[in-house]
């Protein structure tokens, strides 16, 4: 039976903390995944954010420094598990070598809109701009759903014609009829059913993967989050054990 690691939005972005990323990929490490799925929103791209255009705080953001972020961070999320594959490459142990698959976000997708809305900057802007091929992972378009050992994964699943998310894992299993996996919504929400040949659903939001606090929330959107990775045990024909590590644990963990 496969076991997969799933990491949730970390919304990299200029002047947040970058060590949370370090202490996910050391546990991924220690426990050695067959699969490790980013479920998008790696990078914020707040500079392209055309909610915020014309705000105070607005002032300063740039792409190119957005960019670079997205790269520094991706380094750190990669480098403990470089290290682990050489350690266990000298030692001359068991391979480790888990498939790497990012669904892209909406938050990466602004650099799409961004093109759309003005025609000129088509070759200027690009998601390739982001790299994460060259860091190793297989690469999902946006809103572009990944079936896993029977499982789906994808940023987040639409709900009727308008194409809007879907609002509770409840409606996500509803609606999709197998297990169904998305981040996207910075709280967690479990929903489970059982299929007719025994098998367990299992369909999740899977909340946020961040210390830093979105002004765009308020203090009540804040409140209702939940941050930390997921392990999913004995994944089977979509049949698996989830269990939550929390940030707070491997921040003291790995501190």
């Amino acid at each position: 039976m496969a076991k997969h690691m799933v990491i949730p939005d970390t919304q990299r972005k200029p002047g947040v903390p970058l060590g949370t990323l370090s202490t996910a990929v050391r546990y991924a490490a220690a426990k050695k995944p067959d699969t490790i799925i980013m479920i998008g929103d790696f990078a914020d791209m707040e500079s392209l954010n055309q909610y915020d255009s014309g705000k105070k705080s607005f002032e300063g953001r740039r792409y190119k420094k957005d960019i670079e972020c997205s790269h520094d961070a991706m380094s750190m999320l990669m480098e403990p598990i470089r290290k682990e594959q050489k350690r266990l490459k000298d030692n001359k142990e068991k391979q480790w070598n888990p498939r790497l698959v990012l669904t892209l976000g909406n938050h990466e997708d602004r650099i799409s809109r961004a093109v759309e809305a003005e025609p000129k900057l088509e070759g200027v802007l690009s998601i390739n701009d982001l790299q994460y091929e060259k860091f190793g992972w297989e690469v999902l378009p946006y809103l572009k759903p990944v079936v896993i050992d029977g499982i789906a994964y994808c940023h987040y699943f639409t709900s009727g014609v308008m194409g809007r998310p879907v609002t509770s894992a409840s409606a996500l299993l509803t609606k999709r009829h197998m297990s169904a996996i998305m981040g996207h919504v910075q709280g967690r929400q479990i929903a489970f059913a059982t299929r007719a040949d025994g098998k367990q659903m299992t369909a999740m939001f899977v909340g946020g993967f961040y210390q830093h606090q979105e002004e765009y929330l308020k203090p009540q959107g804040n409140a209702i989050q939940w941050h930390g990775l997921w392990m999913f045990h004995e994944v089977n024909d979509g049949s698996f054990d989830e269990m939550p590590v929390s940030l707070s644990f491997l921040m003291c963990k790995y501190k």
